[in-house]
């Protein structure tokens, strides 16, 4: 509604002018700048806000949800073989892939931030260019991180591991090479349809693959008999099926707006898409090898490390079903403060930041409710063990309290991916994870003699609890008027001439 200077803005109640807006923006089409004026009530607006948001939230609960199994069915079928092979598989797949898996992922998220604002602006031909530049990026760093797998064995006997376990684990690793490679494709593609808001078929192509996965893996291992390796070859194939159902979506008609072909534009200003893609890998990876870190720590320090490793292995499992909640409000923050901001809208970049924080932590406080609640219930899903109970039961509160904080800190990260603030988030993390939470945690663990209770403690109080509270007053006191105006000179910087007839 357009008003002279001298009049007085009201809100259109009942109009068919507002009855329209408010329709387009609940299907997410709107120009809702995050004012409350023409909107009506608050709660209007957070229901308007919550459907945007749960929009991508609830595919990517799933999406993630069936990954994650994926690598389950893989180590249930490994486990039937014997008790090396699913070392060997858990080893390989935890420790060489997951590394890897870290890194490449959060070099990926550098298209939250670019696909977000690009479509909130209208650059639409440009989504399809920074995919492709990521494709690129992402396949070059794959040959720099192959050494970890060619020499997986030496660097799990350097880390301690059993020799027939390390050798195993090695073999296992080589087979997963295609895997990793599948990576630097699948992620791209993935953060390129959430960015655009297609996130259904991201739920459907996970739950075809997934079903094909559990099929395929019991014809390789049981019905061929190709044990461990085919168990491997089955985790490949299915992570390249999850690249081509969302590759071909793309190219069959389902972004007619934001993907014309394969293009020599996507081999220009790669050098700045390194750096950003780069800033971004640093930012989550840090994250991602903290806790593992955790692990690793707990089993040099406890004077009962095999007691202290299955328990804190328990809580870890519960955490990471746990932590897809998050890191789809991770992914779903990412997105609609990208597009606000794209779209020169920073009130609304702002409100979109309060309504998914505060629903992410009201999620998790229910979760940390649950855990004290039931601190001696939940770890007999995975043991019998009355030393392994008690001991999960003593550190139930630790779990508890993390996953409070994993509830808020995933989402604040998500803000800064949206609004570009990668490289800044990086150095919080060095700092507050490697140079504060992890001396801290060896301290009041291995100084005080208080084994994994104080080593978790000191990580979570020294590391995520500090990062948090920094992260939520860079939040708060952000200006998102004059983040709105760095995202549109970036979307300007970064579209190309070609890309402006596409607009």
């Amino acid at each position: 509604m357009e008003t002279n200077k001298g009049e007085i803005r009201r809100p259109l109640l009942l109009s068919e002018t507002a009855s329209n807006t408010f329709s387009d923006n609940v299907n997410g089409r709107g120009d809702y700048d995050g004012d409350e004026e023409g909107y009506g009530n608050l709660n209007a607006r957070i229901w308007i806000e919550t459907k945007k948001l749960w929009h991508i939230v609830g595919p990517s609960i799933f999406s993630r949800v069936a990954s994650f199994t994926m690598n389950v069915v893989t180590q249930a079928f490994a486990g039937h073989l014997g008790e090396v092979e699913l070392a060997a598989i858990s080893i390989s797949n935890t420790v060489i892939v997951g590394l890897n898996f870290g890194l490449l992922l959060g070099m990926a998220s550098a298209l939250e931030t670019l696909c977000g604002q690009a479509f909130g602006a209208k650059k639409l031909h440009m989504l399809g260019i920074y995919m492709q530049r990521s494709w690129i990026v992402l396949f070059l760093c794959c040959f720099l991180l192959l050494p970890l797998y060619v020499f997986a064995t030496p660097i799990l006997k350097a880390l301690g591991q059993p020799d027939d376990v390390a050798e195993q684990s090695g073999m296992v690793s080589l087979w997963f090479i295609p895997l990793h490679f599948s990576f630097a494709f699948q992620f791209p593609v993935q953060r390129f349809l959430q960015s655009q808001l297609k996130t259904a078929v991201l739920a459907w192509v996970s739950l075809a693959v997934l079903i094909i996965h559990t099929a395929m893996s019991w014809l390789l291992v049981y019905v061929l008999e190709l044990g461990i390796v085919g168990a491997a070859v089955a985790l490949d194939i299915s992570w390249w099926l999850l690249f081509l159902g969302m590759f071909g979506y793309t190219v069959c008609g389902g972004c007619p707006e934001t993907w014309s072909g394969f293009s020599m534009e996507a081999f220009s200003g790669l050098w700045e898409f390194f750096s950003l893609s780069c800033s971004s890998g640093v930012m989550l990876c840090l994250e991602n090898w903290y806790y593992r870190i955790l692990v690793l720590m707990t089993g040099y320090f406890d004077d009962n490390a095999t007691l202290a490793v299955d328990a804190l292995s328990i809580c870890m499992n519960i955490n990471g079903w746990e932590m897809m909640i998050p890191l789809a409000f991770f992914a779903a923050t990412g997105v609609r403060v990208a597009n606000e901001l794209g779209a020169g809208r920073g009130k609304a970049a702002k409100f979109a930041t309060f309504v998914s924080v505060t629903q992410s932590t009201i999620i998790g406080l229910l979760f940390c409710v649950l855990i004290m609640m039931f601190d001696d219930k939940f770890a007999m899903i995975f043991t019998s063990s009355a030393d392994v109970l008690l001991m999960v039961k003593k550190i139930a509160y630790l779990l508890a309290f993390t996953i409070l904080l994993n509830s808020v800190q995933p989402v604040l990260s998500g803000v800064a991916v949206g609004s570009g603030w990668q490289a800044k988030v990086a150095y919080i993390n060095l700092g507050c994870y490697y140079l504060v939470g992890v001396p801290l945690g060896v301290v009041t663990g291995y100084v005080f003699k208080t084994g994994v209770e104080g080593i978790w403690a000191g990580m979570i109080f020294g590391g995520t609890a500090v990062q948090t509270i920094i992260l939520i007053i860079m939040t708060i006191r952000c200006d998102w008027e004059k983040e709105a105006e760095k995202a549109t000179q970036r979307v300007k910087k970064w579209s190309s001439p070609a890309s402006e007839s596409h607009t």
